[in-house]
């Protein structure tokens, strides 16, 4: 169910509890700023999930409320993963969704990195 990304963070969604240790998460990398895992559910032969360590609800919160140490941190986050897994020389996709329009299920910053066979355009209808 889509989350109104303007309501204030709940610290027990699913990746709250991931990076407190609760839940356990299929890791391929983690650093002071950001845990990236495996999605449970993939949507491409490779689906991994970028999360920032700290309580955001979306990018729109992070953007607003991060420090710049934090931004940097996660989005070279974002950017080692894709390295890591060999991901730049055949090419993955970025996806951050926001708010309900975009169907956000969970209420905390999360992006997807998508891989592992041609994904064709984007296209929005």
């Amino acid at each position: 169910m889509p989350i109104d990304a303007t309501q204030p963070y709940d610290d027990s969604n699913i990746f709250a509890r991931i990076l407190r240790g609760e839940l356990p998460c299929k890791k391929v990398y983690e650093d002071e700023h950001a845990l990236a895992f495996h999605d449970i559910n993939p949507q491409a032969p490779l689906h991994i999930l970028v999360i920032p360590r700290g309580a955001y609800v979306s990018w729109d919160d992070f953007s607003e409320r991060a420090s710049a140490e934090e931004i940097a941190g996660f989005v070279r986050a974002v950017g080692e993963v894709a390295r890591d897994q060999g991901l730049v020389a055949p090419g993955y996709r970025l996806l951050a969704n926001v708010g309900l329009d975009s169907h956000q299920e969970i209420a905390h910053l999360h992006v997807h990195i998508f891989a592992g066979q041609p994904l064709g355009p984007m296209l929005v209808r």
